[in-house]
């Protein structure tokens, strides 16, 4: 079975192509972001430290960012699980926070990818905790 850290690295057909079919705030035929994992990941690193982003605003910057009008809510969904799995699975290993994509600035009690976790929703707390985030 592959680590989060496979999963994390392996590459995907990403790009911009138009939206499917209507879904959540997607309408059909909108240009519509397809990112990878890593896409995520870069992305979460850049936002600074003190500073959170819901799924929602991450969705909209990831989209502007790459000329879309909005990002895939589906893909995100994974991609967000696949980057804090692989942060944890590094924390394991050894890394400090400073190294890895810090997840917490995006997820929260509320997401609903923070259940789903393989480890302990109260470290998401405790990090949003220590940066002045709301729980």
């Amino acid at each position: 079975m592959k680590s989060w850290n496979d999963r994390l690295n392996t590459p995907g057909i990403n790009g911009v192509k138009p939206s499917p079919r209507t879904m959540a705030d997607v309408v059909e035929g909108q240009p519509m972001l397809v990112p990878t994992a890593r896409q995520v990941d870069d992305f979460i690193r850049s936002i600074p430290e003190g500073v959170e982003m819901d799924v929602r605003a991450l969705r909209t910057a990831l989209a502007i960012e790459h000329g879309a009008q909005v990002t895939c809510p589906v893909a995100i969904g994974y991609h967000l699980r696949t980057v804090a799995e692989a942060a944890n699975e590094d924390l394991e290993r050894g890394m400090t926070l400073s190294d890895v994509a810090p997840f917490w600035r995006v997820l929260d009690a509320k997401t609903p990818t923070t259940p789903k976790l393989s480890f302990d929703a109260a470290f998401v707390a405790a990090q949003r905790k220590r940066e002045g985030l709301k729980p």
